[in-house]
């Protein structure tokens, strides 16, 4: 089984406004509504991938219900930890040059009974589990070293960890050696404290960070694709080239088609090669976290992965 950790997880509304402007009222020609949050995301895609999934994470009040339900209606098992407050809503504005907005909003507090029931719910989840994916922002009351201890909680279970996250929560969640590790350039140079001048710099970041017990590190370039290293070999993963129409989940859709190839026993360039696809196909659709079969089965002819030394 795989596992999806959205701590914050949320409503996400992604509407399309032909003429958005600050200051005025506009009015959306469409809008769409979906269970969100990055680790939902991941378990939506991994549930369209055929991939056995599970989403677990905090949910709290009507929208907290809403979520559970159009996740049960989807299909998707899920499992989350009740908290006090109303889980959030992310809005997304999309305007007719096809650059986003978003509004994210902050989240329930979570309290340390909650922090210490979501440890309890992760352990019994992540036995059943070959892997764990934790993904997105922290709510606020947890420390930044909670992705850590989440990491180890995963590792004493017996799984991998897949961790997607940020700042200094990323930062803190290196030191429990997750499986695998998704940051973009600017992350990366936080993570090792330096400026990277060029794509080639990425090669010896991402080799230090293996020598410091990461597998699976992969360095997200956009639309030019990614750099990966894992068990000390690094990839150039090209992209297809699309005209995209929404790219807000295109990570999560990389990460869930990841977690599918590598639970079902693929190798690492067809891990690769799937979750480049799923990130891509999830950019030729309106809302977040979304996939076709039929994009995906496409675009796995269309990667292109080599080998750097």
């Amino acid at each position: 089984m795989i596992t999806t950790v959205t701590l914050n997880a949320a409503i996400d509304k992604t509407y399309y406004v032909d003429d958005f402007r600050l200051g005025q009222v506009s009015r959306a020609a469409k809008m769409f509504s979906f269970p969100g949050g990055k680790g939902v995301n991941v378990a939506r895609v991994a549930h369209l991938l055929e991939g056995p999934v599970t989403a677990t994470g905090f949910v709290g009040g009507h929208n907290g219900r809403f979520i559970e339900e159009q996740l049960t209606r989807q299909g998707i098992p899920n499992d989350f930890v009740a908290v006090e407050g109303e889980s959030r809503l992310c809005l997304n504005i999309v305007d007719a040059a096809g650059q986003s907005t978003e509004l994210l909003e902050p989240g329930p507090d979570i309290n340390a009974a909650h922090a210490e029931a979501m440890k309890r719910k992760l352990r019994s989840l992540a036995e059943r589990s070959r892997i764990v994916t934790l993904s997105g922002s922290l709510p606020k009351g947890l420390p930044a070293s909670y992705y850590a201890e989440l990491v180890a909680v995963v590792h004493e279970a017996g799984a991998l960890a897949f961790l997607d996250a940020s700042g200094d929560a990323l930062v803190q969640g290196l030191a429990a050696k997750p499986f695998l590790i998704k940051p973009n350039e600017q992350e990366v140079e936080k993570l090792l404290g330096k400026k990277l001048e060029r794509e080639s710099d990425l090669y010896g970041s991402i080799h230090q960070l293996m020598r410091d017990g990461i597998r699976c590190v992969v360095v997200s370039l956009g639309a030019e694709g990614s750099v990966a290293g894992c068990d000390g070999q690094l990839y150039r993963i090209r992209a297809p080239r699309i005209e995209a129409v929404n790219t807000v989940g295109c990570g999560d859709s990389f990460v869930a088609g990841m977690a599918v190839a590598v639970h079902r026993g693929d190798s690492i360039v067809q891990a690769l090669k799937l979750a480049t696809a799923s990130g891509t196909a999830n950019a030729l659709m309106p809302e977040a976290g979304n996939v076709r079969t039929e994009d995906v089965g496409r675009f796995l002819n269309e990667v292109s992965i080599e080998s750097i030394i």
